[in-house]
């Protein structure tokens, strides 16, 4: 075994993503001894890195798999899990997803392409300010942490980012594969959290509607400052 897998083992690190500060904590000496033990251990197969600067060990020296959703989440700090992915988790769609789908703050899109993990992509959103987290829960899994999106947010920010339009109940139940029973599921309360949450007149549209549908709280729709779709 490398000299730094005993490292991150001994500090009981062997199931986290491992930042460059945290090696830099458990490494004595220079930089250069670090960048050293490093590049043996990843020639050795017990490392591997993840993106520039986070790295995780081989599976042989976990207690449990790598879980995609805790990388996405360190590869872009501030992201959370929605989308696809967090429909899938949640059971809302009947189809597996590959790709690890999060929602990132700012206005620039990302993708990473992992040889072992697989497809990260970051989608950025027009939230309104201080709306970012809402209907946003942190999980662990094996001692793993991640921020997703709890079912109805997965749901409405892939509504915002693919510019859904309302087409009513059935579409959503035959075109998105999303069951009666996941829809009964949402609340009035839910629903006027999210009404706060997206600056596009659309999404708060569809909001309205599918709030009517499900025989909740109508909503208007519509609200001062609202962004015009693009």
């Amino acid at each position: 075994m490398q000299t730094l897998t005993n490292l991150i083992v001994d500090a009981k690190l062997n199931d986290r993503v491992i930042s460059d500060a945290q090696l830099a904590r458990l490494v004595e000496g220079t930089d250069q001894r670090r960048y050293q033990l490093v590049n043996r251990a990843l020639k050795a197969g017990e490392l591997i890195r993840v993106r520039r600067g986070l790295y995780v060990l081989d599976q042989k020296f976990r207690k449990s798999p790598c879980h995609p959703f805790s990388l996405a989440q360190m590869m872009e700090h501030g992201s959370y899990v929605s989308l696809e992915s967090a429909l899938s988790y949640h059971g809302w769609i009947p189809e597996a997803v590959f790709t690890t789908t999060s929602i990132v703050p700012g206005r620039k899109a990302r993708e990473y392409l992992h040889g072992k993990f697989g497809s990260f992509t970051y989608s950025p959103l027009a939230i309104r300010p201080g709306g970012f987290l809402d209907l946003v829960e942190r999980r662990q899994v094996d001692q793993q942490t991640f921020l997703l999106a709890s079912p109805v947010r997965a749901f409405m920010d892939l509504v915002c980012l693919k510019k859904i339009p309302w087409q009513g109940l059935g579409w959503i139940e035959s075109g998105m594969r999303i069951e009666p029973e996941s829809l009964g599921t949402v609340t009035a309360a839910q629903l006027r959290v999210l009404k706060q949450v997206y600056q596009h007149r659309r999404v708060r549209d569809f909001i309205a509607e599918l709030a009517i549908a499900l025989a909740l709280e109508p909503g208007t729709g519509k609200a001062a400052g609202d962004v015009a779709d693009e």
